[in-house]
């Protein structure tokens, strides 16, 4: 057992941590202001080539793995850009080119890989429906066979980056819901040319106003009758689960490791707050009611690196990493939840003021606790899942 990470996962975190010191927590805070994308971090992340890193050599990438892509992932947000910046990260190197390196047909892969490794390209993935909420398999959205294409027609809601997106990953039922054996069954992932459906007037999008995470906006999609021709399908048809797991558990462990980021700059404000701050004569961070809670968002935010690191060890091995995944998740949205509330309260009344990035690190820190799945979920995955308690319905 060797808890040593790679070489390949040292230099990322080198470079990506040489680009992000040049933009300092001011930076981040004007681009949310102005709920603006950071196009100085990203056309420097491209140029350098961060964002092919999971994009095989053969295709113009790094040939690097998950793990890889979680140290970027932290190694951006933990700079300052905290979780809803950090996402930006996610949406093009982890739904894109981790999803379709691993099922996209040759010409799928031939003619995106190269152009989502220069960031030429960008994704954005569609599950999420307003009435099915955490409940995916019981999206409603349909694809229909017709010809060489599909037909599909229905609504996504908290779809995030679909504006600067030329392709959606958009997760369609081929098979309604209430027919399929088994629940699973039936569902077909699909290449949306995303400019090419607006245009057409068959996708439209409306922004969702949102207390934070503005650097990256969501949205609701609506599609109506789109015709998506048949070799856009990635995987198999009816058997898009397959393809849905390989999106999911590195969205969870993604966003993990973009929690973790915003645990960690948060505990370094937090810190340098208390060794600064002086009342009653000496340092706020010399009381244990102070100190205390920081050492033990230190010590969760070390529990969840470590779990965050397996899973995606797991998933670079083709190893099932469910458990892993979920449990990453889940310690690090604690960890960040817990961290940007001490520094809070570490702060004290200044916490409310935009002179420190307190506000934006805790409303970071919060939506990780329910997003893209909730704790209880989680949980309840653990629960039934992993220790055999029976199922609640």
């Amino acid at each position: 057992m060797d808890f040593t990470l790679p070489e390949s996962a040292l230099a990322v975190q080198r470079g990506i941590g040489d680009i992000c010191s040049r933009y300092d927590l001011g930076y981040w805070q004007r681009c949310e202001n102005d709920k603006r994308w950071p196009e100085e971090v990203w056309d420097e992340l491209a140029k350098g080539g961060w964002l092919g890193l999971a994009v095989p050599e053969e295709h113009g990438g790094g040939g690097q793995g998950l793990l890889e892509l979680a140290v970027a992932t932290e190694t951006l947000s933990a700079s300052g850009a905290a979780g809803g910046s950090a996402f930006t990260y996610v949406l093009t190197p982890g739904f894109g080119a981790l999803t379709i390196d691993r099922h996209g047909s040759a010409p799928q892969r031939s003619e995106l890989l190269p152009r989502l490794a220069t960031g030429e390209v960008e994704t954005c993935f569609a599950l999420t429906e307003p009435d099915a909420g955490s409940n995916s398999l019981a999206i409603t959205t349909s694809a229909r066979r017709d010809g060489g294409d599909f037909v599909v027609n229905g609504q996504k809601i908290w779809i995030t980056g679909v504006q600067r997106a030329t392709w959606m990953l958009l997760v369609t039922r081929t098979v309604p819901a209430a027919e399929a054996r088994p629940r699973s069954h039936g569902l077909t992932v699909l290449l949306v040319n995303v400019p090419e459906a607006v245009a057409a007037g068959r996708l439209s999008y409306r922004p969702i106003p949102k207390m934070g995470a503005n650097t990256t906006p969501s949205n609701m999609v609506f599609i109506d009758d789109l015709r998506v021709p048949a070799s856009h399908v990635i995987g198999e048809v009816d058997q898009g689960v397959a393809v849905l797991w390989d999106i999911l558990n590195p969205e969870r462990v993604l966003l993990a490791a973009s929690a973790l980021g915003t645990a960690e700059v948060a505990l370094r404000v937090a810190v340098d707050y208390a060794k600064d701050r002086e009342v009653f004569g000496r340092p706020i961070g010399a009381n244990q009611a102070i100190s205390f809670p920081l050492a033990q968002v230190k010590a969760k935010i070390e529990l969840a690196r470590l779990m965050i690191y397996k899973a995606a060890w797991c998933f670079d091995r083709r190893l099932p990493c469910g458990t892993e995944a979920n449990i990453a998740k889940l310690t690090a949205s604690q960890a960040a939840w817990e961290a940007a509330d001490a520094a809070f309260q570490t702060h004290g009344g200044m916490a409310y003021s935009h002179e420190y990035p307190v506000a934006r690190l805790l409303t970071d820190a919060r939506i990780a606790k329910v997003a893209p799945v909730t704790e209880e979920l989680l949980l309840n995955y653990l629960a039934t899942q992993v220790l055999g308690l029976p199922r609640s319905f």
